[in-house]
């Protein structure tokens, strides 16, 4: 159990590790620019990831994963109205062109995911969260007859999710947030005039 400025510390080298990544690309980052990021020494990089590179990759897959769902919200909440659904598209939007092209998480889905069960998992449990709560919105949008109950909510809120995944790996390859923004259109758009 960590102490309360232990648990900062940590924080501090979770952060720094994500900030470079957004910045550099995972690829370019080093535990000494993280550490020099930070203001840890290498001894207290490795105190708080003992594994090295790899753990700290999946803290901040971690911490990347949480923040996903914290920024969406309160909107992902509230997914009742068209005007709700337009505002958390919106925001989705607004999240990853601020991101830019480095984002960790996405990263650590294309290059570490692949290999490492414990990123996969953090991965699966995300994408789950993410995808029940949109599942839950077209449910309310059912109950209250703005979405049709021909509409399969799981498999809906499923290429919801998709498609945003979709579009932020074209947007980490281009930089514009088009392919993404077209997406979430047509998904809304689907949702809205399935008859």
């Amino acid at each position: 159990m960590l102490t309360k400025k232990g648990a900062a510390t940590r924080q501090r080298i979770v952060e720094a590790m994500a900030a470079e990544i957004r910045e550099r690309g995972i690829n370019a980052v080093t535990l000494e620019d993280v550490g020099q990021r930070s203001g840890t020494g290498k001894s207290q990089l490795f105190h708080y990831f003992p594994d090295g590179k790899e753990q700290l990759l999946l803290a901040v897959a971690q911490w990347e994963a949480d923040r996903v769902i914290e920024d969406q919200q309160p909107h992902l909440g509230q997914l009742t109205s068209w005007a709700a659904w337009r505002r958390w598209r919106d925001v989705v939007v607004d999240r990853y062109r601020r991101q830019g092209v480095h984002c960790p998480l996405g990263v650590l889905i294309t290059e570490v995911g692949r290999h490492t069960p414990a990123a996969q998992a953090v991965t699966r449990q995300l994408l789950a969260q993410w995808q029940h709560e949109v599942q839950v919105g077209i449910e309310q949008m059912q109950d209250s007859g703005r979405v049709s109950r021909r509409v399969d909510p799981r498999r809906t809120a499923g290429a919801v999710i998709a498609a945003i995944q979709g579009g932020v790996t074209i947007l980490m390859s281009t930089g514009s947030a088009e392919h993404l923004e077209a997406a979430l259109d047509l998904c809304l758009d689907h949702l809205r005039d399935y008859r």
